[in-house]
């Protein structure tokens, strides 16, 4: 016992020593060295793209009286990140719906300005080779008549241009009328060639005057059938909103709305309308709808038939009423405007008439209704991704109306053209 623990005692220390020769080695050769801990940048440890050291840099730069906190250039970054996300997609959905595959300034601009946040935000800002924004004043405009558009100057060119023919023919009738004199005083009397040159003016006019009707012809067709188109704006993405003047149960387009209440009462001025036109068919087939679904909800809409009128589907929408106490009018109406236009989405229309909804009976003040009416028009094409609709018709028949929508319309933030 006693040789055996020295020498256990010994291979301790010796393996110590083994140890610590190592350990040496390690530190003296480069081969041993420790590898050296990789750097994580700022935006990787914030987890952005953008570069946060550069926007220091130049927050820096900008701001050099200023005191800047850590966290200042990790918040600037992250915006500007999200922002430029938000318009790339904006603007992709713009090239997509203009059939492009490749995104251009034009469609940054366009994104831009058609999101109401982004153009109050980036409304002073030029983008390079982005174009411009389509604007004309309403009044150099041309009025349009059904399908024809109408020079307003063409009624002057016509006057102008039958003042001159008539100037022309009489130059040109001065010779014949005295031939024509001649002959009646050595074949007659005094008397009856002044009898016979009276008829000799007759044609003279009547040939001058065709001509004249003919350029003013489309006035002609200006009837109480015909919509008479007074203001229009474009959007966008292609939509066209247009204020006409007409009877809503004679307009021709693919769809109209009915405002109502639950029950598809047909009471109201619009109701009264159709069913003049449409007779006891429409009323059926209204019945039968309301049968087979019950009545309706406020602020929802239901599509039927239009027997005997110049649509295919009429939109029956039960329109909210105004409480002046409330605060939620808005987005009531805001909310069945969109129900309509869902409604008409899904059936591919491509144009849809639309009365002064809830300026009626339901008491909505008129500049309310037609603030609202376009607010949602405008805001339902911004965030629905693809729309068969193309026309909006604003059917009114008051100039009251007529006025309101048309001043609200060229308020309209979304272009022109």
């Amino acid at each position: 016992m006693t040789c055996a623990l020295p020498s256990a005692f010994l291979f301790f220390e010796i393996a110590q020593l083994l140890v610590l020769q190592k350990k040496s080695k390690s530190k003296m050769s480069g081969r041993g060295k420790p590898k050296k801990k990789e750097r994580i940048s700022v935006s990787k440890r914030a987890g952005t793209i953008f570069p946060v050291s550069r926007v220091r840099r130049y927050l820096r730069g900008c701001t050099h009286k200023l005191r800047i906190a850590m966290g200042a250039p990790i918040y600037q970054a992250a915006v500007m990140e999200y922002l430029s996300a938000e318009i790339l997609e904006l603007a992709g959905n713009a090239a997509r719906d203009n059939k492009r595959s490749r995104i251009t300034p034009r469609h940054i601009l366009l994104a831009i300005a058609n999101d109401e946040e982004l153009n109050k935000l980036l409304k002073n800002v030029t983008i390079a080779s982005g174009g411009v924004m389509p604007h004309i004043e309403p009044q150099l405009l041309k009025r349009k008549t059904s399908t024809t558009f109408t020079d307003p100057l063409a009624n002057q060119k016509a006057l102008k241009a039958s003042k001159l023919g008539g100037i022309q023919k009489a130059k040109n009738i001065v010779a014949p009328k005295k031939t024509a004199l001649s002959k009646a005083v050595v074949k007659a009397t005094t008397k009856a060639t002044t009898s016979k040159s009276a008829p000799s003016k007759a044609p003279a006019t009547t040939k001058s005057a065709p001509k004249s009707p003919a350029k003013a012809s489309p006035k002609k067709k200006m009837d109480g059938s015909a919509p008479a188109v007074l203001s229009e704006k474009v959007l966008f993405l292609g939509q066209k909103l247009s204020v006409v003047q007409a009877d809503i149960a004679t307009i021709e387009c693919d769809a109209l709305v009915h405002p109502t209440n639950g029950g598809f009462n047909t009471s109201g001025e619009v109701g009264k309308a159709l069913v003049k036109v449409g007779g006891t068919d429409l009323e059926k087939s209204i019945q039968e709808l309301h049968k087979s679904h019950g009545d309706l909800t406020e602020g929802s809409a239901m599509l039927g038939d239009a027997p005997n009128l110049k649509v295919k589907h009429i939109i029956h929408a039960y329109s909210p009423t105004y409480d002046a106490n409330a605060s939620t009018n808005e987005e009531k109406l805001e909310a069945l405007i969109n129900s309509c236009l869902t409604l008409a989405d899904e059936k591919n229309v491509s144009s849809i008439a639309l009365p002064s909804i809830g300026s009626g009976v339901n008491a909505y003040p008129k500049q309310v209704a037609a603030q609202t009416i376009l607010k949602a028009i405008s805001n339902y094409f911004v965030t629905v991704m693809a729309s068969s609709l193309k026309q909006i018709y604003f059917v009114l028949y008051d100039m009251e109306s007529i006025g309101v929508y048309t001043i609200e319309m060229a308020r309209l933030d979304s272009g022109s053209s």
